[in-house]
């Protein structure tokens, strides 16, 4: 096996995915340790990032989810540092993180978009509830692991929520709610894995059903045809290639009733716990965690 030195695994950090980021970072950190790698958890919360000059690490194993961590903060630190690292670059993390922006440059290139509007302060909730039709789905468009997000069941509920999303990153956007599925596409090394239907047991995919439940429902291979799948795979590749991705990723769908798919979102930093999705997916191609982990570290290498 490839000689990796001595590897960080920056988990932690300091936004709203604090406690899922931990747990990402210490199963990564086991991965890497069965595989007789040189693995250290290191919280850039509790210490400095020179640290990692400093302390001879030669590389990052990034699962920093979140504000500073996803967003191209950290990365660009790692960059002017001279440490490389997992995942996405500076400027594919920062607009994979924004999703209204990650939607704008979308729709530029003509790929399909979850309906949505910006919401502002002086907005016309009522119109905008109209527009989309109800039920309908609020989130801030810089956050992840569905903090923030609510769902609109009743006329002027919007109005009513809307303050109280301002206190996170980014505008604050509503969107249709597409009732056909949830899916999820994972990307490792420019090749697509297997879809993965989620099907949460609460009312949508939020936080609980993500992190604390152990009843979401995780379809791999999912019920897509083999066209479908095929569909799928080249939709998340070009989202992916659209803004820049490199390494690993996830990319977010949405199905109607029709069939028809809609980009929602791209994860830089996918978690990495018992609940996640890429390494559900790698499993199905025989990939093992602790072999995806090196696969992941291994491309952060390449020259």
């Amino acid at each position: 096996m490839q000689n990796f030195g001595k590897i960080a695994v920056l988990a932690g950090g300091f936004s709203s995915e604090r406690a899922v980021s931990l747990t990402s970072g210490q199963a990564v950190l086991e991965a890497l340790r069965s595989k007789k790698i040189d693995a250290h958890l290191f919280d850039p919360q509790t210490r400095p990032l020179s640290d990692l000059v400093t302390e001879g690490f030669q590389a990052a194993f990034n699962v920093l989810h979140g504000t500073y961590g996803e967003d191209g903060v950290v990365q660009g630190a790692l960059e002017a540092l001279g440490i490389p690292y997992t995942g996405c670059g500076v400027l594919a993390s920062a607009i994979a993180m924004d999703k209204y922006r990650t939607r704008l440059l979308w729709q530029s290139l003509g790929l399909p978009n979850v309906p949505y509007v910006v919401l502002r302060d002086d907005s016309d909730f009522a119109a905008v509830e109209a527009q989309l039709g109800l039920p309908l789905f609020v989130k801030p468009a810089c956050e992840g692991s569905s903090v923030g997000v609510v769902k609109i069941k009743q006329a002027g509920e919007l109005a009513r929520v809307y303050p109280s999303l301002k206190q996170y990153h980014g505008e604050i956007l509503a969107e249709k709610a597409i009732s056909g599925g949830e899916y999820a596409c994972s990307i490792l090394d420019q090749r697509a894995l297997p879809s993965i239907k989620i099907i949460p047991q609460n009312e949508f995919y939020d936080y609980d059903a993500k992190y604390q439940r152990d009843d979401t429902v995780y379809l791999c291979p999912s019920d897509l045809s083999a066209d479908e799948e095929t569909a799928m795979h080249e939709l998340a590749l070009a989202a992916f290639a659209a803004i820049g991705g490199r390494g690993w990723g996830r990319v977010d769908f949405l199905r109607d009733e029709s069939g028809k798919l809609y980009l929602l979102e791209i994860n830089t930093v996918p978690g990495m716990t018992g609940h996640s999705l890429v390494p559900k997916a790698a499993r199905e191609i025989g990939l093992a965690f602790p072999e995806l982990c090196v696969e992941i570290l291994a491309y952060a290498l390449r020259p």
